[in-house]
C-alpha cells in the first residue's frame, strides 16, 4: 500500500521513526537531530524493511529549508547584514578558499583528477544552512552578534555556491579532458556577470516592490481576523518568493526565502509571522534530516574507511582550524570564533547538489560522491557534541579573559580601545537594550534613577538627561567590560539579554566581584531559570510565568499562601 501512497508512507513512517529515535536521543541527553538522521537511515534504501521515496523526501525537505530560512529572515534585517559585512564577506571567502585547498589536497591523495579535486573541495567547503540555523534557534542566538555573523557567513557561502553551480558546467570540458580542452574567457565573464546581475535584480525587486507588497498583503489578511488565512498567506508568500527566486533569477530556494523574511522583518507583524510558521517549520525541518539520512549507505563505513576518515577530518578539523585562524586574524573575540568554527564543522544540502552535478558532468565519480555523503552524515551526527564541547571551552576562556588593555573589534571589524570606566555611582546597570531593555530603562528614568546601559551594537536612545544616563558600547561578557561597570558602587544589575549562556557569564563575573549586589535576569524556559540562579542571580524573570501571574492578579484570582 505504501507504494500507492508514497507521501503518506514517508510522513507516517519517517516522522514516526523520527519521533521515536529523537525521543531516545533526547532521553540520553544528545541532540534529537541524531535521532532524525538515524530515522532517515532506517527508512532509506540501504536498510531492510520499509523504503521511503527518496525524490519525494528531497522535495519535502526543500520546503523545510524554505520555511527555516524565511523564519531566520524574520529575525534579521538588512542593517544586521551590513553590520557584519566587514567580517562575514572576507571571512567566508577566505574560509571557502582554505577548505577547497584542504579538500582538494585530500582528493589528490585519493587519486582524483584535478577537476574532481576542485568539485570535491568546493563540496567540503560549504556548511549546511539547516544544521547551523537550527542550532542558532535552539540556543536563541539568532539576534546576537555571533548569530548575525553566522547568518551573514552562510549567505556568502550560499552566493558562492550559486556562482559555482553556474560556472562548473562551463569548465566541464576542460575538467573532463584533463586540462587539454580550451574554454572561452568571454563565456566565463558573461556567466559571472549574468549570475551577479540576476542576484542583484532579485534583491532590487524584493527591496523595491516586495517591501511594499508583502507587508501590505499580510496587513490586509491580519485585519480579516482569520488566523487560518494568515498562516496560509505566510506559507504562500514564503514558498512563492522562493519559487520565483529559483525559476526566474536562478537564486537558491534558501536565499529567496531568507530575503522574503528579511523584507517582512521591518513590519510590526514579523513576530506574529515567526510564531505562526514555527510548527510547520519544525515539522519540515525534521523531514530534511530524514532525507539526508536516506542518502547514507552504512556499508561505506566498512568498504572505504580510510578515505571516509580523511574526508571527515577535512570537515571536522581542517575547516574549523581555518575559521579560527581567519577570525582571529580579523580580531574577533574567542567566544564568537569558537562558536562559528564549531557551527561550520559540518556539510549538508549544498554539498549534495555540488556532488550530484559533478557526477552528472562525468567529472566526479560515484566513489567521491559517496565519500561526501558519508562524511556529511557523520559530521551532522557529531556536530552537536562539538558544540557542547565548545561551550565548555568558552566557559574556560571566559574565566581567563584577556587583559583589560587588550583592544577588540566591534561588529564592523574596527579595533576598539578598552571601555572607559563609568563615572556613575549608586546606579542601575542594564545589560541589553533590546525591546525588554528599552522598557526597563524608560521605567527607571521615570523613577529618577541613574542608569548605565551596556549594549554590543550602536545605541539609539531618547533624550535622556546626560548626567543620569551613560551608554557603553561593549560586550558585557568580557572581563574588561565588567571592570568598567563600577559594580562596587552600583545598586542593581539587570541582565536583559535573552541568551542564557552569555547572561550566565555576566552574572558569575559580577557575583565574583561583589557578593551583596542584587542581580535580576530574564529567561525563556525553566532550565535557563535554574542555570542563572545557580550562577548567582537573585531573581530570574520568566516571561510566560510573569504574564500568567499578571493575568491572575488582574482577574483577582491569586490565592495568598495560607488563605
Amino acid at each position: 500500500m505504501s507504494q500507492d501512497t508514497p507521501l503518506i508512507g514517508i510522513l507516517v513512517m519517517g516522522l514516526g521513526m523520527a519521533f521515536i529515535l529523537g525521543t531516545l536521543a533526547q532521553r540520553i541527553r544528545i541532540s534529537p537531530l541524531v535521532g532524525y538522521l538515524l530515522a532517515g537511515i532506517a527508512v532509506g534504501p540501504f536498510t531492510p524493511g520499509f523504503v521511503a521515496d527518496q525524490s519525494l523526501a528531497g522535495e519535502l525537505s526543500e520546503i523545510g529549508i524554505i520555511l527555516l530560512m524565511f523564519g531566520v529572515g524574520l529575525h534579521f534585517s538588512l542593517k544586521d547584514l551590513i553590520a557584519v559585512r566587514a567580517v562575514a564577506v572576507p571571512g567566508a571567502l577566505m574560509q571557502i578558499a582554505a577548505s577547497i585547498l584542504i579538500g582538494g589536497g585530500v582528493g589528490w591523495l585519493l587519486g582524483f583528477t584535478p577537476g574532481a579535486c576542485l568539485i570535491f573541495g568546493i563540496a567540503l567547503s560549504v556548511a549546511s544552512t539547516v544544521v547551523l540555523l537550527r542550532t542558532l534557534q535552539e540556543q536563541r542566538l539568532i539576534e546576537t552578534e555571533r548569530g548575525r555573523l553566522s547568518v551573514g557567513w552562510l549567505i556568502i557561502q550560499d552566493l558562492v555556491t550559486v556562482l559555482a553551480l553556474v560556472l562548473l558546467p562551463i569548465f566541464a570540458p576542460i575538467m573532463q579532458a584533463g586540462g587539454h580542452a580550451s574554454i572561452s574567457l568571454g563565456g566565463i565573464l558573461v556567466a559571472i556577470a549574468l549570475t551577479i546581475g540576476k542576484v542583484a535584480a532579485f534583491m532590487a525587486l524584493m527591496l523595491v516592490v516586495g517591501q511594499r507588497v508583502i507587508p501590505a498583503i499580510l496587513h490586509y489578511v491580519a485585519h480579516t481576523g482569520s488566523r487560518e488565512l494568515f498562516r496560509l498567506s505566510l506559507l504562500a508568500l514564503a514558498l512563492g518568493v522562493a519559487f520565483i527566486a529559483t525559476e526566474w533569477f536562478d537564486v537558491s530556494f534558501a536565499l529567496g526565502a531568507f530575503v522574503a523574511g528579511m523584507v517582512l522583518s521591518e513590519s510590526e507583524l514579523s513576530h506574529r509571522a515567526a510564531e505562526e510558521t514555527l510548527p510547520l517549520r519544525d515539522a519540515f525541518a525534521v523531514l530534511f534530516f530524514i532525507s539526508v539520512g536516506m542518502l547514507f549507505n552504512p556499508l561505506v563505513l566498512f568498504r572505504q574507511p580510510l578515505p571516509l576518515l580523511l574526508t571527515f577530518l577535512v570537515i571536522m578539523i581542517g575547516t574549523p582550524l581555518a575559521v579560527i585562524g581567519i577570525l582571529r586574524l580579523l580580531r574577533q573575540p574567542w567566544n564568537t570564533t569558537l562558536f562559528i568554527a564549531s557551527g561550520l564543522a559540518q556539510i549538508g544540502e549544498f554539498s549534495f547538489i555540488l556532488a550530484a552535478l559533478g557526477v552528472k558532468m562525468h567529472v566526479l565519480d560515484p566513489h567521491g560522491r559517496d565519500l561526501i555523503l558519508g562524511a556529511s552524515i557523520l559530521s551532522i551526527l557529531v556536530n552537536p557534541f562539538i558544540l557542547m564541547a565548545t561551550q565548555r571551552i568558552e566557559a574556560w576562556i571566559a574565566r581567563r579573559a584577556p587583559h583589560p588593555t587588550d583592544a577588540v573589534p566591534d561588529e564592523t571589524g574596527i579595533l576598539l580601545p578598552p571601555p572607559v570606566p563609568t563615572r556613575l555611582d549608586d546606579h542601575v546597570i542594564v545589560v541589553g537594550y533590546g525591546r525588554v531593555g528599552r522598557l526597563v530603562v524608560d521605567g527607571l528614568m521615570r523613577k529618577g534613577e541613574k542608569v548605565l546601559i551596556v549594549e554590543t551594537g550602536k545605541i539609539s536612545t531618547p533624550d535622556y538627561p546626560p548626567d543620569r544616563v551613560e551608554c557603553l558600547v561593549a560586550n558585557a561578557v568580557e572581563s574588561r567590560t565588567v571592570k568598567a561597570l563600577n559594580l562596587e558602587k552600583a545598586r542593581l544589575l539587570l541582565v536583559a539579554i535573552p541568551e542564557p549562556f552569555e547572561a550566565g557569564q555576566i552574572i558569575s563575573q559580577a557575583r565574583a566581584i561583589r557578593k551583596d549586589l542584587t542581580i535580576i535576569a530574564r529567561a525563556h524556559y525553566d532550565s535557563a531559570v535554574e542555570h542563572l540562579a545557580s550562577l548567582g542571580a537573585d531573581h530570574v524573570i520568566m516571561g510566560e510565568r510573569e504574564m500568567a501571574l499578571a493575568m491572575l492578579e488582574r482577574s483577582g484570582a491569586i490565592v495568598q499562601p495560607g488563605a
